[in-house]
């Protein structure tokens, strides 16, 4: 399985981004993916989630400016990220569940500024 984020780029405060993440491998409406981000300094964080049946889930930190959402027919999943804040300055990962597996893409760098 292998996982190519792309999107990422710098933005002024306030605006969007869409991430795209395309994913090779068979089966790919089956398994959750997942957004991930990595402040400096910071762990990595779930930023939000998609399962293979579409249910979403969302940090508290996010939710109600990002939307994650995917598109069976092209194995790729999004983050669609609006009202961008300097805090959200991260690089970010998408990442594919498989069972007790995860994988994990290369990154993708986001830098808001003020």
């Amino acid at each position: 399985v292998q996982l190519q984020a792309s999107g990422g780029g710098l933005v002024q405060a306030g605006g969007s981004l869409r991430l795209s993440c395309a994913v090779s491998g068979t089966s790919f409406s089956m398994y959750a993916m997942g957004w991930y981000r990595q402040a400096p300094g910071k762990q990595r964080e779930l930023a939000a989630r998609i399962t293979g049946g579409g249910t979403t889930t969302y940090a508290d930190s996010v939710r109600g400016r990002f939307t994650i959402s995917r598109d069976n027919a092209k194995n790729t999943v999004y983050l669609q990220m609006g009202s961008l804040k300097p805090e959200d300055t991260a690089v970010y990962y998408c990442s594919q569940t498989r069972g007790q597996y995860d994988y994990w893409g290369q990154g993708t760098l986001v830098t808001v500024s003020s």
